[in-house]
């Protein structure tokens, strides 16, 4: 055996002993969520906002979706014509439009195959409910959390 061996019997307990105290002491590095609550990063993911007006209810969105957890109802209204003597034009308007965001995974998959950008990331990340049942949001609540969607950054020239 070694002197070392011999002088410091249980060093190894003794240095996690110490170690243990110190951390103790230390205040925690932990946000009081409730009176404190955190910044989001720039590009987090929170829920999904709607801008109505950019719906052209094509369900795209709905049939990418991989957990089906947006349905989607419209109909379609005729339009008058734009230059006299014209056709009228068939415009599809949106009826329903809601998120089960019980099913949603966040993959956002329905923002990015959204050909009119009419589906939105947005860093809201409070909006739980007593009941799962109540996860189901509609087309006012959904078009509520645009306005919380941050400007998007400008594109760089090269």
């Amino acid at each position: 055996m070694s002197d070392k061996q011999i002088r410091f019997p249980f060093r190894g307990l003794w240095e996690g002993m110490w170690l243990t105290l110190k951390t103790m002491l230390k205040p925690a590095p932990v946000t009081m969520y409730p009176q404190v609550q955190e910044e989001p990063v720039p590009r987090a993911r929170g829920v999904i906002a709607l801008d109505v007006e950019a719906c052209t209810v094509c369900m795209l969105c709905a049939r990418e979706c991989p957990d089906w957890c947006i349905y989607i109802e419209g109909h379609k209204e005729e339009q008058p014509p734009s230059k006299p003597g014209g056709r009228p034009r068939a415009r599809a308007t949106l009826d329903r439009f809601d998120i089960d965001y019980s099913l949603c995974m966040y993959c956002g998959i329905c923002v990015e195959v959204c050909p009119f950008d009419a589906l939105f990331w947005t860093p809201e990340y409070e909006y739980s409910e007593p009941s799962i049942t109540n996860l189901l949001h509609d087309m006012d609540k959904l078009t509520y959390w645009l306005g919380t969607v941050p400007e998007q950054p400008k594109l760089e020239k090269s």
